[in-house]
């Protein structure tokens, strides 16, 4: 039988084994910065229902790509991106047929101060700030649209000396939290509590400014052999998975 349909067929009932198993186990995460909240949430809920641990490791997928290739033992890559684990196909080190997008991404321009963003993003073009943060573009998908936005509405030129790039999303908000920057892009989940922005200011980027944030998983061969890494990937796929991911802004492909 092919991997395609072993995976297809098998993700579920491997999920219903494992929850039914006497035995714990674990699996080993790489997960794209801006999920952390709803993956750590989804991790807790996949703990109760299996008795299975998913250990999660935060960062840009394009280090952990990097990593990967360089034969870093993760098991399931969390991408930010369809590239990440197409790129890890091609190179024999995920499994074919395995990946899918589990949530799509939505992008904030986003400042710690109330006031400070309006909600169409003209501030942009104001030029009444120092400090611009974005993820770096190579290495992480938002910072990349974020460089389509500016492009798009034609300040990149402009705005581009008041770039302060962090190496992930987590440390272009940390940039904007602390004040190095007045504002920056973000993800939408990393700024969103019950529905709403928890502080500040921003302006929800409307997503035909962007190439879509197609947030994909994959299963890495290290993780084939593994039943938890097939079960944690089934089980993003289950209602109780999608329901955290929709509550953190994503939408759902």
């Amino acid at each position: 039988m092919s991997i395609h349909r072993v995976f297809r067929l098998g993700g579920c009932l491997a999920l219903l084994l494992l929850c039914s198993s006497a035995w714990s186990a674990s699996v080993l995460v790489a997960v794209a910065s801006n999920f952390s909240k709803p993956m750590t949430e989804i991790a807790a809920e996949f703990a109760k229902a299996t008795g299975h641990e998913a250990k999660l490791s935060f960062g840009s997928t394009g280090k952990f790509v990097a990593q990967i290739e360089n034969g870093a033992p993760f098991e399931v890559l969390l991408s930010a991106d369809e590239k990440g684990p197409i790129k890890l196909e091609q190179a024999h080190l995920a499994e074919p047929g395995s990946r899918f997008v589990y949530a799509l991404g939505q992008l904030v321009l986003w400042s710690a101060t109330p006031g400070f963003v309006d909600a169409q993003g003209k501030v942009l073009s104001t030029g009444q700030f120092k400090h611009l943060a974005l993820a770096d573009p190579k290495l992480a998908p938002y910072g990349a649209a974020a460089i389509e936005v500016l492009q798009k509405q034609g300040l990149l030129e402009k705005l581009q000396p008041l770039f302060v790039q962090g190496e992930n999303i987590a440390q272009t908000l940390q940039f904007i939290s602390t004040g190095n920057a007045e504002l920056g892009f973000v993800a939408y989940s990393q700024v969103l509590e019950n529905g709403k922005i928890a502080n500040g200011s921003a302006w929800l980027v409307p997503s035909d400014n962007f190439t879509p944030i197609r947030q994909s998983a994959v299963l890495l061969k290290l993780g084939a052999k593994n039943p938890v890494a097939a079960a944690l990937l089934a089980y993003l796929k289950t209602p109780e998975a999608l329901a955290i991911i929709k509550k953190y802004g994503y939408d759902l492909p």
